[in-house]
This record gives C-alpha cells, sequence and structure tokens, in this order.
C-alpha cells in the first residue's frame, strides 16, 4: 500500500474531532493523530511492519497519561516496560476508542470475498480508561465501500469506506470532516 494522506473525523458521541495523517510506503506505514474530546486531548502514533500488522502504538493524553505497547507483528505484545502481555496473545491489531481510523487496519492487510466474515483478535484500548484489553470482532465486506464490524457482544454496524479503505461514516459515532 502506498498512501500520504491527511484526513478529518467528527465523533458523534461523545463529540469529538480527530486530524490524522498517514503514510505508507512497501517498507512499513506510520500514523499519527490528534483528538479533542470533551474531556480530555488524545494523541496517538502507529506504526504497521510492511505486512500491516501493527509493532508500537502509543496514545498520549493532555492530562499527562500514557499507553505504550509493542508487537512483534505475530501476536506477542509488551508493555512499555518490555512486561509481556499474555491476555493480548494472538491480536495483530488494535483498535483504538475513539477513532475510526483503526477499523481501516484489518481491512488494508487481508484478503477479502464479498459476504465472507473473518474474524480478528484486537487489542482494544479504551482511551478514556487508558487500558487495553482483548476483544474479538468480525468483519465482512459487503462491496468495495461497506463492512459490517461486529463483536461477540452484540454491536454492530455497517461501515461506509472511501476507495483507500478509511471510514467515511460509521453510523452513530464517526464520520468524515472537510
Amino acid at each position: 500500500m502506498s498512501l500520504d494522506r491527511t484526513i478529518s473525523w467528527r465523533g458523534l458521541d461523545p463529540l469529538t474531532l480527530e486530524h490524522c495523517h498517514i503514510v505508507a510506503s512497501g517498507r512499513d506505514t506510520r500514523i499519527r493523530s490528534a483528538i479533542v474530546t470533551p474531556g480530555y486531548g488524545l494523541y496517538y502514533r502507529i506504526k504497521l511492519d510492511d505486512a500491516g500488522h501493527v509493532r508500537t502504538v502509543k496514545v498520549e493524553r493532555t492530562d499527562g497519561k500514557v499507553l505504550e505497547l509493542f508487537s512483534d507483528g505475530a501476536g506477542n505484545w509488551s508493555d512499555d516496560r518490555a512486561e509481556p502481555l499474555p491476555g493480548l496473545r494472538g491480536c495483530i491489531d488494535i483498535d483504538l476508542w475513539p477513532t475510526p481510523l483503526t477499523n481501516s487496519l484489518p481491512i488494508w492487510r487481508s484478503d477479502w470475498v464479498d459476504g465472507v466474515p473473518q474474524r480478528f483478535a484486537m487489542a482494544w484500548i479504551d482511551g478514556d480508561e487508558m487500558s487495553v484489553r482483548r476483544d474479538e470482532q468480525i468483519y465482512t465486506r459487503l462491496d468495495d465501500n461497506h463492512v459490517r464490524c461486529q463483536n461477540t457482544e452484540g454491536f454492530e454496524r455497517v461501515l461506509e469506506l472511501d476507495t483507500d479503505g478509511l471510514v467515511v461514516n460509521y453510523p452513530g459515532l464517526f464520520e468524515r470532516a472537510g
């Protein structure tokens, strides 16, 4: 994937504004973004390897809280003290709240057949709590511009995507700004 793009989203519940920049080359993908929420500001950086696997993620809030994670790209995670995180074993992607950007990670790296669901183990990062846990999610590509996202707890949305696999509309939660 080759991409050099700036994009913005509006969060609808709660009201947020995100400004994100993505640079992808054949070597890696680097993502930097800032989000303003009603309760805090949040800055995150994500680095993917050439296979689209998350290798590093750093989430910083304006109140000084920081969460930094490292992956070997094969589903083994550690924190910023190099302590293993066995609860995340097998997770290749992350899902960071409050942004729709991380929904693109499994979309970018997977081969898709319309109507065929794929299951992903995600390292789900809660920016409100600055915590991380495992979350099983199912993505089903419906057509070139729509993917159904579900989790095992009953959450389900059909995301509208652009030609780069980035969210245009995440019903009830996010929409493209600008």
